[in-house]
């Protein structure tokens, strides 16, 4: 599956080889088995609110920035635009249900995966449209000596959140590459449309509801189980 993927991504992007240098990661659903507390505080935020969404509804959103999450269910859903002021209010809400949430613990198998890229050399970056602080204050600590500030993207770095893709143009600044010399693994259709329009050879990990097919015609080259399968299709380049 892999092997398949990176000719048709040799051959649409006209390079000769591939042999990727980093790979960026999105942090919820990725790094952090977070997204049921996520989804879990969208609905009841939002419930209050008088917006309506869904607790799957929140795996479509996953990626986008919070506050510009609230404006778009504004706009679809009272028809009017909010200002950042009346967006951020909002979202404050959302943010104390989050807090109030018990701790996410790290995804199964994601620390295996940077173990064994950190000792092949790669360079490990992350790029999330969270503004949670309890998740980003804990990156650093949680991934020790695996996950460096200096290589992560947040919700404060950019002007425009995930499918856009300035999240991981930034995130190929951080870690000083090219986009043809990175890898992403994402799990979620927005972020998965952020990283292809960056030009980003993309593993999609469906640690979510959502069916492969959402993933896939968002743009991944590849959609895999868990980690541990990321791990073998990423150790088979090696190979």
């Amino acid at each position: 599956m892999m092997h398949d993927a990176i000719a048709a991504y040799i051959e649409r992007h006209g390079l000769e080889r591939f042999a990727p240098q980093a790979v960026l990661f999105d942090m919820d659903g990725v790094l952090f088995n977070s997204m049921p507390n996520h989804a879990h505080s969208w609905h009841k935020s939002m419930t209050e609110c008088g917006l309506e969404m869904s607790e799957k509804d929140a795996y479509l959103y996953e990626g986008m920035r919070g506050v510009e999450t609230i404006k778009q269910l504004v706009r679809e859903q009272w028809d009017r635009e909010l200002n950042d002021d009346e967006a951020q209010r909002l979202y404050q809400i959302k943010c104390d249900y989050f807090a109030a949430c018990p701790p996410a613990q790290k995804m199964v198998g994601v620390e295996k995966l940077m173990t064994w890229l950190h000792e092949h050399g790669m360079t490990i970056g992350v790029v999330t449209g969270s503004g949670q602080h309890s998740l980003l204050d804990a990156l650093e600590q949680t991934f020790l000596g695996l996950v460096f500030k200096q290589y992560i993207v947040t919700a404060f770095d950019v002007l425009h959140g995930k499918p856009s893709p300035e999240p991981y143009l930034a995130g190929l600044k951080k870690v000083g590459v090219d986009a043809t010399q990175a890898i992403v693994v994402e799990n979620a259709p927005l972020g998965v449309q952020s990283a292809v329009g960056a030009g980003i050879f993309t593993i999609a990990v469906n640690t979510g509801p959502l069916s492969d097919k959402v993933l896939k015609d968002a743009g991944a080259d590849i959609v895999v189980k868990d980690m541990a399968a990321a791990l073998r299709e990423i150790r088979g380049l090696k190979n």
